[in-house]
């Protein structure tokens, strides 16, 4: 994972408390978790269309 061992992960959580403070990081975690999963489902629609936009090409090359 990037290279960062697990005493990595643990200064880096450590740093983040000391600046953020334990209330804020509810908040920007379910911000950041939010923001994920609308990218996610973004990246899924998209793909979706795609997908319903080639099959309507496959019928219409197949109809002539």
């Amino acid at each position: 994972m990037f290279g960062l061992g697990v005493q990595e992960l643990i200064i880096i959580l450590v740093i983040v408390l000391l600046i953020f403070g334990p209330s804020k990081l509810g908040d920007i975690g379910s911000a950041l978790g939010k923001g994920i999963s609308g990218f996610k489902k973004a990246v899924k629609d998209d793909d979706k269309k795609k997908s319903d936009e080639d099959e309507d090409e496959d019928k219409k090359s197949k109809s002539s």
